[in-house]
This record gives structure tokens, C-alpha cells and sequence, in this order.
């Protein structure tokens, strides 16, 4: 037992009361909440697999019972045709993300969007080879720009250039960002940066990011993964060229969901190159199947082939919640959580816990990023007594725990619960 738990913060009473006064407290209820011990687990594993919305179900049993009962003929009668499924989910994927329908799509997974994009948006010269991305970026990212750099004639040692973290915890400044591109702005042809850093859970300024690299001449994409459903976005606003994202992480549509891309308007009718699809071609002749490609003016123009409809169904079961919840209650709501989880940790977990993720709250989504004091085998230990007694956190090597506490289905018990774990395994090592 510490001092610290007769803090009023660590008392049922106080995580009760800040749940029963939240507005968003029902959604909790349209999810399916994974057990332990026959208890809901206090799941911090939204940015790594969102959890199932109860409502996804019969958007699939739709799809299967569709196919059953109408053969080929589900893509063009009934209810939900599959011909147009995908723009079911265009108008309120949109307001997620903050941009203008015809700048959205959901298709393929994140990397191979992510290669799209770079086909038609980095064109590097002999005199502008630079790609410009953060170190220690998800790996998929940094294998996706360094084999276009190869595939272009480039050598990565030379065209692949890493900003560096300039700060003790780990995160990387604007001030940082904005020297690299005043240092390579000549030889700049692109940036490609995250939302959200995924190891430190850092938000970024993406607007600031993409004024700085058009005023240098460079294009520039975003990578949302762990931005989209997370924090506010203003993408048409910002005047990114493109962005990718996920929808299995807090956008919960499920594993390997259907991903999501962004193309600004002022593209979208581009003579760029692009890799060219059945799917991409103008929908108004498309079935006269012309050998001419004809894109469809947008983010549509990019799509490839057919979408998979079973895989988008559940995208709009969760879309259906974000229009409900609405991101600014979202953000709110996550503010609070986070809020909390860090005034836990300050309190009674000082000494065993470093908060990596900015204090403030305008620089960061839902993660905090914690390092355990003492090392990666006290870090990894902490991290398994957690999972062994319900409290589900995610671990990113060498030595950080990653705790989102999501605000469509997580609480403040939630984050009091992982809190006293915490210390009970402090207090036994």
C-alpha cells in the first residue's frame, strides 16, 4: 500500500463519477468487450485491433444473406447494391477524416496505397531524389519508400532522409522538421509523415508540415494509421497532396479491414501517372470495357479493382458510431481519459513509469507511450503481470507499453484499474 491510493484519484468513487457524467458512456454497450476471467478485460489495444462494434454483424449477415438470395444480381438490385457499396461509406468517411467526399476512398490495405500514392506523387529527378520521412517510423512505411527509392535508381543511403528525434524523450520537434527541409528543400521531391507517431504516440502539425514542404517544392502525404479516428483531422484544410490510413485501430472495422486514402481536389483530374484499374475507370463507361483508361475524376480514379464488400460492411457499422459520437465528444472524451491515466502515473507511479507521449494534451491522441524504469526486462515483465490479470496493453520493442484507452468503449475505471495493477506489481518488485 502507498500514500498515493489515498489520493482521491485512485478511489472507485472518483472514476465512477467522471463515467456516469460522460455523454459518449453508452457506446461502451454496442461493443463486444473481450473477457478475462469472466470480466471484461480493461483493453488498451485500440491502436493496434479496435474492438468488434455489435452492430457489424448484421451489416455482414446483410452482404452473406444478399449473396445467397440474389446470386450476381446483389450488385445491382435490392437494398445496399454492390455495385456503389463503396460509396456508402464516402460522405461519413469524409467527416472522419475532414475532407470533401470526392477526395476519399476506401480501398486495398494501407502500403499498397501508400505505393499508389508514391507512383503518381514522388517523380524524383537526378536534381530532386529526396524523400523525407521521421526515424524509427513503422517499418512498413520506411520498406515502402526505401524499395521506391530503389525502384527509381536511387540509393537510399543517399535519397532516404531520416529526421532524427531532438528531444530527451524521444520526439521530434517542428523546429526539427522544419530544419530538415530547409536543409534538403533543393533535393526535396517528397514528404511522407505520420499523424501519429506510433511509438510515442506524438501528434503532428500537419497542415504547418505540409505548408513548410510545399513552400520547399516537395509533395507531401501523411500517413494516418494511427491518426484517423484518434484525433480530429482536417485533411482538405490542411492541403496535403495525399494521405493512407488503416480502419482496424481505432476506426474498428476489424483485421486487415479495408483501408482508406486521401487524394486533395486539386488532383483530381491529375495527368500523373498512376496505376490504372478496371475499378478506376470512369463509372459512366465502364462497361463499354474500352481499352482506353478513362479515371474517374477524385480519389476514385485510384481505386483498382472491385472492393471487398464483405471487408467494407463493418467499416460502416463504425462509421455509423463516429457519426453518432461525433470527434469533437471523441476528443473531449479522450482528453479526459488520458488526462487521467497521466495524473495516475504522476501520483502514485513516478517512480516506476516515464511518460514518452508530450504532456500536452494538443500533442498527442489516446496513447501515452510508457517506459518502466529499470530496464526491458523489468518493462516486459510488468507488461506480462498486466496481461496475466485482464489488463491488455501493447508492447513495442525494445522497451515501451503502449496504453490507448479508446473513448467509445474505454472508461476511467478502465484507467484506474490499469493503474492499480501497476502499482500492486511496483509493489511486489
Amino acid at each position: 500500500m502507498t500514500l498515493a491510493q489515498d489520493d482521491p484519484l485512485f478511489s472507485d468513487a472518483y472514476a465512477q463519477a467522471r463515467d456516469a457524467a460522460d455523454p459518449l458512456r453508452g457506446f461502451r454497450d454496442e461493443f463486444h468487450l473481450p473477457l478475462h476471467a469472466g470480466a471484461p478485460q480493461a483493453y488498451f489495444v485500440g491502436n493496434s485491433l479496435g474492438l468488434q462494434p455489435k452492430g457489424a454483424r448484421a451489416h455482414v449477415e446483410e452482404v452473406l444473406d444478399k449473396w445467397a438470395t440474389e446470386g450476381v444480381e446483389g450488385h445491382f438490385t435490392g437494398q445496399a447494391q454492390w455495385m456503389p457499396y463503396h460509396e456508402l461509406v464516402r460522405e461519413p468517411l469524409a467527416r472522419v477524416v475532414g475532407a470533401l467526399p470526392s477526395e476519399v476512398v476506401a480501398m486495398n490495405s494501407l502500403t499498397a496505397n501508400l505505393h499508389l500514392m508514391l507512383v503518381s506523387f514522388y517523380r524524383p529527378t537526378r536534381e530532386r531524389p529526396v524523400l523525407l520521412m521521421e526515424a524509427g517510423a513503422f517499418p512498413s512505411d520506411r520498406y515502402a519508400l526505401e524499395s521506391q527509392l530503389r525502384f527509381h535508381g536511387f540509393d537510399p543511403a543517399e535519397a532516404l532522409v531520416e529526421v532524427a528525434p531532438d528531444a530527451d524523450d524521444g520526439t521530434i520537434s517542428m523546429a526539427a522538421i522544419e530544419r530538415a527541409i530547409a536543409e534538403h528543400g533543393p533535393r526535396l521531391a517528397a514528404i511522407v509523415w505520420p499523424g501519429v507517431q506510433y511509438r510515442t504516440g506524438q501528434a503532428f502539425d500537419l497542415a504547418g508540415i505540409a505548408r513548410l514542404g510545399h513552400a520547399a517544392g516537395a509533395i507531401v502525404g501523411f500517413d494516418l494509421a494511427h491518426a484517423v479516428g484518434n484525433l480530429p483531422l482536417q485533411l482538405h484544410d490542411s492541403c496535403a497532396d495525399f494521405a493512407v490510413w488503416c480502419h482496424y485501430k481505432y476506426m474498428n472495422s476489424g483485421p486487415g479491414a479495408v483501408a482508406g486514402c486521401f487524394v486533395h481536389e486539386r488532383h483530381a483530374r491529375t495527368t500523373r501517372p498512376r496505376f490504372a484499374g478496371w475499378w478506376g475507370n470512369d463509372a459512366s463507361v465502364r462497361f463499354r470495357m474500352e481499352p482506353e483508361f478513362s479515371p474517374t475524376p477524385g480519389a476514385d480514379g485510384w481505386q483498382l479493382s472491385n472492393p471487398p464488400i464483405l471487408g467494407l460492411a463493418p467499416l460502416r457499422a463504425a462509421l455509423d458510431q463516429f457519426d453518432r459520437a461525433t470527434l469533437p465528444a471523441l476528443r473531449r472524451k479522450s482528453e479526459s481519459l488520458t488526462g487521467y491515466l497521466e495524473a495516475l502515473i504522476d501520483a502514485g507511479l513516478a517512480d516506476a513509469l516515464q511518460v514518452l507521449t508530450p504532456r500536452d494534451a494538443a500533442r498527442r491522441g489516446c496513447q501515452l507511450s510508457l517506459r518502466v524504469v529499470g530496464g526491458r526486462e523489468r518493462g516486459r515483465a510488468l507488461f506480462e503481470y498486466l496481461a496475466a490479470r485482464g489488463v491488455l496493453g501493447d508492447w513495442r520493442e525494445p522497451d515501451v507499453i503502449r496504453i490507448s484507452p479508446a473513448p467509445l468503449y474505454n472508461t476511467h475505471a478502465d484507467v484506474l484499474r490499469f493503474a492499480r495493477t501497476a502499482m500492486e506489481w511496483r509493489d511486489a518488485h
